[in-house]
């Protein structure tokens, strides 16, 4: 039977995970919210998979050191990262740390399920939009965050650069504040955004490039 360890310092997730293992058939579940306690929960257990946060606790990207202690014990688990981090440089350091396999946390259920096993047999596996920048990077090629974005959200994000709040930009637009608030949203999907200051920050990086 296959006895699985994850760690992360969600509560939120660790639950998540764990109610879709069970689901799924697993029964040895086991869980730790810091990589001190998830190093002592492998010696305890030895488990045949490890989902593992690269991030936790405001310790930079700690699931990276513990990846590469199991790694040099020499054991055979496998390791499954589930991150928010989509950067393939940050996505190539956990592969060639000893991870089997990365999966981004905005994920389905049945992308999780079909993740895990994919790596608890020994396959690698990584999210479809990992793999595309992991491939591109690998080749030297970047793809260009703006190419994919419609006028309108250029000039939002042009907008958001300038430092606009959404009712000047909506005003500015001719548009609804509701608009421009799912313009964001659009925004921060497409360029692999999680928060407003993350966008904020990266409309400033960007527009310049596209002026």
């Amino acid at each position: 039977m296959t006895s699985v360890l994850i760690v992360d310092d969600h509560p939120i997730v660790l639950q998540g995970c764990r109610r879709i293992l069970l689901d799924a058939g697993m029964r040895d579940v086991f869980e730790a919210r810091d990589p001190v306690s998830g190093y002592r929960q492998y010696l305890r257990h030895r488990p045949d998979v490890m989902i593992v946060d690269l991030s936790m606790q405001n310790s930079g990207l700690a699931g990276l050191a513990l990846i590469r202690r199991i790694r040099a014990r020499g054991h055979s688990t496998r390791i499954l990262v589930f991150s928010m981090h989509a950067d393939p440089i940050i996505v190539t350091r956990a592969l060639e740390a000893g991870a089997t396999g990365y999966l981004l946390k905005d994920t389905s259920p049945e992308e999780l399920v079909l993740a895990f096993e994919k790596v608890r047999a020994g396959k690698p596996y990584l999210s479809p939009d990992v793999a595309t920048q992991v491939a591109l990077s690998a080749t030297g090629v970047r793809r260009d965050p703006l190419a994919q974005l419609t006028p309108r959200e250029l000039q939002a994000l042009a907008l958001l650069a300038e430092g606009k709040s959404y009712g000047i930009i909506a005003s500015e637009l001719g548009v609804s504040y509701k608009t421009v608030v799912n313009l964001c949203y659009q925004l921060k999907q497409k360029l692999g955004l999680r928060t407003l200051p993350e966008l904020i920050r990266a409309a400033t990086q960007l527009v310049p490039a596209a002026s």
